[in-house]
């Protein structure tokens, strides 16, 4: 039996893979369990690990901060990679007040948490790891621990006071919404209203009756209306075709046309009249309607086709074939000429048989050339990253400057390169799966890591008044804003009670609560919020908590 105490109790390389292993694996299985709906998910692994260590467990420091950093960078950077496409359209239109609204959320919770300093005298570095665990924010932890190094203090008592103050942040956001929804919610706020920012598509049927349009081109048309549209297909005489963008209308032509449902009204006006056919049902036979006609979808595989505008490559012209609707990372896009195309992007062709072929060799549609990663990219984009997390960045007033670290670094490279990387022609695409198996692969090592190395002092601090001070400031940092906010966004901004949960939830980094808040609200504005704040937030923490301790430490 002495190989196997070695095995868990010697440090080595070995046992630190045993012991770092052994802990996500029970705190994965045990994250499953759910307790009146709620399950921690990935957070369990942080107190499996805290438990590991109160019983003794321990590997090599060197180690424990290597796989910390490894584990922090990975998570960070695919999580950048995911909702860099969503980042910079986030601000466009409803994105600036959601935006603003969790903006003021962070904002409130940073005030609070400095004020509590001066009245707890709790330490700054203790209240900062307090701030990161009341806002469950794990990457701003990580920035403020590389800044505490930076400064030559010990890091230690932030990653204790996060692991103490955790746990209620993960549940106070659930309770503040509760408290936000018994109390202060009329019937008016929760009305389904769409959100403003849609990338929906929505397919409606028109008859052409508007004169101003009769013997003119779609392409003039198209020129002319503000609202973008994809005529997919034209009845002429009971012929079903797809128009070219040369294409003459003529009165009573019918035109099925895929654009933004809330451009509807506007493009009635343009083509006269709207029929009350619904296309949008999930059952629709696309192809029973066309005759001839075939609908297929077809994936981009050709890594050249990556980063091209979609009206460069003249499909619709040169093979006679109409895109009707273009899917990413489960977003129904506008298939419109200056959309730029992406690996993985799932397009919707109708045409003839042979000429969807002749498309098919064009973008490739071979899926299994797509499940493959390309490290390369993702290792180069993580070096990237950590550059830039190592740049110094001079503030006038502060004598050490700041630095992005292992958290701010890779997230905004990985934000950037989300975005525009295919535009830059860059092979970013990596599958849904693969994206969360970095994150979470990465997201598990660096909580299993953050546990082990807190789980030593973590019970004897909580049964000390000075733990249960920790714990009433996390709750208050956690809470207060999270109400005050609400209010502010249901009063003053207007929002539905789902749009206003979603951005609570993006702005506290905290999925769990999102889970709870799509339980209680039947439509997906929670969702829908929450993917239009969380980078912002993200990133705004990440700087906050490094900030805060070159200012004021």
């Amino acid at each position: 039996m002495e190989w196997l105490i070695d095995l868990f109790c010697s440090h080595s390389a070995l046992q630190a893979v045993v012991v770092m292993s052994l802990i996500i694996a029970i705190g994965r299985v045990l994250g499953k369990i759910q307790v009146f709906g709620i399950s921690l998910g990935v957070t369990f692994v942080f107190f499996t690990g805290i438990l590991a260590g109160h019983l003794g467990l321990s590997v090599d420091p060197q180690m424990l901060t290597y796989a910390e950093s490894l584990g922090l960078v990975i998570f960070v950077y695919a999580l950048g990679l995911q909702v860099g496409p969503g980042f910079i359209s986030s601000f466009r239109q409803g994105g600036y007040t959601l935006n603003l609204l969790g903006l003021g959320v962070i904002a409130l919770g940073t005030l609070m948490a400095l004020l509590l300093v001066r009245l707890t005298g709790i330490s700054l570095p203790d209240m900062a790891g307090i701030l990161c665990g009341a806002t469950t924010n794990t990457p701003a932890l990580g920035a403020a621990q590389q800044t505490l190094k930076l400064l030559g203090q010990p890091t230690s008592g932030a990653a204790l006071s996060c692991a103490v103050t955790y746990p209620l942040g993960v549940v106070g956001v659930i309770l503040a919404i509760i408290v936000v929804r018994k109390l202060f919610v009329r019937p008016a706020d929760l009305e389904d209203h769409e959100h403003e920012e849609t990338n929906q598509t929505f397919i409606v049927s028109f008859r052409v009756h508007n004169p101003a349009i009769f013997n003119k081109s779609i392409q003039d048309i198209a020129q002319w209306s503000y609202p973008k549209f994809v005529i997919s297909r034209m009845w002429r005489d009971g012929v079903v075709s797809i128009p070219t963008s040369e294409k003459i209308l003529k009165e009573n032509d019918r035109l099925l046309v895929i654009a933004n449902e809330k451009d509807t009204p506007a493009l009635t006006i343009l083509f006269g009249e709207q029929e009350n056919r619904d296309w949008n049902k999930g059952d629709v036979d696309w192809n029973a309607i066309d005759g001839q006609l075939i609908s297929k979808h077809i994936v981009i595989s050709r890594s050249d086709i990556n980063g091209k505008k979609l009206g460069s490559l003249r499909l619709r012209n040169t093979y006679g074939i109409n895109i009707s609707r273009v899917l990413r990372s489960g977003v129904q896009l506008l298939p419109t000429p200056g959309l730029t195309l992406q690996l993985g992007d799932r397009l919707t062709v109708v045409g003839e048989a042979a000429a969807i072929r002749n498309v098919e060799n064009v973008l490739g549609n071979t899926v299994q050339t797509l499940k493959d990663p390309n490290l390369a990219s993702i290792f180069f984009g993580i070096v990237l990253g950590l550059m830039v997390g190592s740049l110094p960045i001079a503030i006038p007033g502060m004598s050490t400057p700041v630095r992005l670290g292992l958290a701010g670094g890779p997230v905004i490279v990985g934000i950037l390169i989300g975005s525009y990387g295919p535009r830059l022609h860059m092979l970013t695409y990596t599958t849904r799966s693969a994206n969360l198996m970095l994150r979470g692969i990465g997201l598990s090592l660096y909580l299993a890591c953050l546990g082990l190395d807190a789980g030593a002092q973590f019970f004897e601090t909580v049964l000390r008044p000075e733990g249960a001070l920790w714990v009433g400031a996390g709750f208050l940092i956690t809470f207060v804003p999270v109400v005050i906010m609400a209010l502010v966004a249901l009063r003053i901004f207007h929002l539905d009670f789902g749009n206003t949960c979603g951005m609570l939830c993006g702005s506290m980094a905290n999925p769990m609560a999102l889970n709870y808040a799509n339980d209680i609200i039947p439509n997906d504005n929670p969702s829908v919020s929450y993917a239009t704040v969380y980078p912002l937030g993200l990133f705004a923490r990440v700087i906050i908590a490094q900030l805060i301790l070159m200012l004021f430490l």
